[in-house]
């Protein structure tokens, strides 16, 4: 069989096998799968660079599939390609505890780069990706050797470009030249809807162009001109590469090739029948992968196999001449901390008038940054504001790959993109700031990060009404608790500057979610520690800060800005002759959570039912802890523009109102 054949043969078994599994599931979307497949094979039997018996080879190609519904196309090459995904596992498709679920899934299926489905998620994803590749690169290659060396390749959607996400990465990505980036775009005119002429007219030649983005056309079934396009991006090395694909959404069915059918339900029994017969292929066989396919596949595979090792003998050498270079780069891919991390936390001293929780983080920042290379972080435009950066380092720009400090702009949702991107990568630790009303333009980017479980870093200031004039707009009152009920996150709201340096600790030591720091404008007292309510208690999630002196009758509990004002309450309450005050600090819900039920017990003793919690903030989510004979002191309605102490008098949330809730207990 001759070399196009044999490629003909193999894209129509990527067809075959995506409208077969579809249609079992009686779920899912096969149009762009066929649509996709003559750009999609020639893609990864030419160009990707990837080892399926290695799948987390460091040099590796990444590889996007950011039109996420498309699934069948990514399971379909997953399989054929030589990773552990069996045919049995195509034929499983969408269905309870398969390998194949009806998008696709990081750290569920083998080769799945992202978790993909909500669009323009993977675009941005892969800028971040992108960005990652070139600051290990710089990082450790030399002239001698380069251990990372490698592309990211995206198939995009007309969908994810019509995302609002899409325009910030995009941006982003122009801004900073990132020659190794490559998109594929399947332009099939074709939404869920009908036409894209419905509400998508805009040319993404000139939009991509704008961008600063090397822009190409080609006929998305023409295999060579597909081939000679993707070489011609590899070698732009200044730009960003788009490639338009003009496709056929349903290529091959004579009854839904080019309309919305195809798009997201199965063809049909008799349509497969057709379209089987249209393509040449057997309407008996289901399900069907010619020995010969497996067999082009299987050679692709020991070539790349063979780079891989080639990388690993490059890699040997590598490490003997740069013993302690090559130590760094292991440990950073593997995420290793310091061992001596938590004896570089600053410690600050006790300080009635203390600092905002905002700038002792970046004094934290900047005492880990020298020990922990792989930080690379920023804000969206706000560094002076939520004190992200890294003191006497350079930032990351097209001349300075190595720069640990990063300039986002005013890009919040394509910044959290990014940071998955970097994680997913490896060999950096992301992290970057906004204010914490902002973390509406973030939250979608931190829910797939939770649910890949992936380490990302995310510094939220301005967090309650404590922020002042700036009014309702920027006053932040239901974030905390609709973050925290995200599952898989860590929120942390410190108390003071000490709990904001262990804070910093938690964040880094969870490897399995995104941490979110929630941090003050203004300033908070520094608290008088001792070996009993140490700041360290903060890994822990929630601790004793002060022990009553008499009998316990009263626990009041809260975090952040308004621990200060449950030390007033308490001196009052004392001064009234109760001296069975305690005060619980609870910098984070998740971590004190996930605490034995004996030390939780010992903390919040199930006896004492006279509880108030205290947060400038929704008190939704409070009652598991107050109970319900507790109060929950917070605020339930928007704030105002006024100096905070102001705000804080305004809306009941001071020491004198936790004195009345308390005397109010009977």
């Amino acid at each position: 069989m001759n070399q196009t054949s044999l490629d003909q043969l193999a894209v129509n078994t990527i067809r075959t096998l995506s409208m077969d599994a579809v249609q079992k599931a009686n779920s899912g979307h096969p149009g762009m799968p066929m649509g996709m497949a003559d750009v999609a094979y020639v893609l990864w039997s030419r160009f990707l660079k990837h080892n399926p018996k290695n799948p987390k080879w460091v040099d590796r190609d990444r590889f996007v599939l950011s039109a996420g519904h498309g699934s069948m196309l990514l399971y379909s090459l997953l399989h054929l390609s030589g990773y552990e995904l069996s045919l049995d596992d195509i034929k499983n498709f969408r269905q309870l505890n398969s390998k194949t679920p009806g998008h696709p899934e990081f750290g569920h299926t083998i080769g799945v780069e992202m978790t993909t489905g909500p669009l323009g998620q993977g675009f941005a994803t892969g800028v971040g990706m992108a960005i990652a590749e070139t600051f290990t690169a710089a990082r450790f290659n030399n002239n001698k050797f380069t251990p990372i060396d490698h592309f990211t390749y995206a198939i995009v959607s007309d969908g994810d470009l019509m995302e609002g996400i899409s325009h910030e990465a995009a941006s982003l990505a122009g801004h900073l030249k990132l020659g190794k980036l490559i998109y594929l775009y399947d332009s099939n005119n074709i939404s869920i809807d009908g036409s894209t002429d419905l509400s998508y007219t805009e040319d993404p030649v000139k939009r991509f162009e704008a961008y600063g983005w090397h822009v190409s056309e080609v006929d998305g079934h023409d295999r060579a001109a597909i081939e000679q396009h993707i070489k011609d991006a590899q070698a732009v090395s200044d730009k960003p590469s788009i490639v338009i694909c003009k496709t056929h959404i349903g290529f091959g069915s004579p009854s839904k090739q080019d309309s919305a059918s195809s798009h997201g339900a199965p063809l049909g029994a008799e349509e497969i029948i057709a379209t089987k017969k249209a393509l040449g292929w057997n309407p008996e066989h289901h399900f069907h992968v010619p020995s010969e396919v497996y067999e082009s596949f299987a050679a692709r595979a020991k070539e790349l196999a063979e780079v891989n090792a080639e990388w690993e003998a490059n890699f040997t050498n590598y490490t003997k001449h740069y013993p302690e270079v090559a130590k760094v780069f292991n440990d950073d891919f593997a995420g290793i901390l310091p061992e001596n991390l938590a004896d570089l936390l600053p410690v600050f001293e006790a300080d009635a008038k203390g600092d905002a929780t905002r700038k002792a983080s970046g004094k934290v920042i900047n005492a880990i940054a020298k020990a922990i290379p792989s930080f690379l972080g920023g804000s969206a435009d706000l560094t002076g504001s939520v004190n992200t950066l890294i003191e006497g380092e350079e930032y990351y720009t097209v001349g300075n790959r190595a720069g640990q400090n990063m300039h986002y702009g005013v890009r919040e949702h394509g910044m959290a993109a990014a940071m998955n991107g970097m994680s997913l990568h490896g060999g950096v630790i992301p992290y970057a700031g906004t204010f914490l009303v902002f973390a509406d333009y973030n939250r979608p980017s931190i829910r797939l990060a939770a649910l890949m479980e992936i380490p990302v870093i995310h510094v939220f200031t301005h967090d309650s009404i404590g922020l002042g004039e700036d009014g309702p707009t920027h006053q932040p009152v239901e974030h905390l608790a609709s973050l925290r009920a995200m599952p898989n996150i860590t929120v942390l709201r410190p108390a003071d500057a000490n709990e904001t340096a262990w804070a910093w600790k938690a964040a880094l030591d969870n490897k399995k979610g995104p941490s979110l720091l929630v941090l003050t404008r203004q300033n908070l007292p520094i608290i008088a520690r001792t070996a009993e309510n140490a700041a360290s208690n903060v890994l822990k999630g929630g601790y004793v800060v002060k022990k009553e002196e008499g009998e316990l009758n009263l626990i009041l509990m809260s975090t952040g800005s308004e621990l200060s004002l449950a030390f007033e309450a308490e001196k009052l309450l004392n001064a009234q002759g109760n001296k069975g005050v305690r005060i619980v600090s609870l910098p984070s819900f998740e971590l004190f959570n996930k605490q034995p039920k004996e030390y939780k017990e010992l903390v919040l003793p199930s006896k004492v039912e006279n509880r108030i919690s205290i947060e400038a903030a929704s008190t939704f989510g409070w009652h598991q802890y107050v109970g319900t004979k507790g109060v929950a002191i917070g605020l339930d309605t928007f704030g105002a523009s006024a100096p905070f102490e102001q705000l804080y008098a305004k809306f009941g949330i001071t020491s004198e109102a936790i004195v009345e809730a308390a005397n109010n207990f009977k």
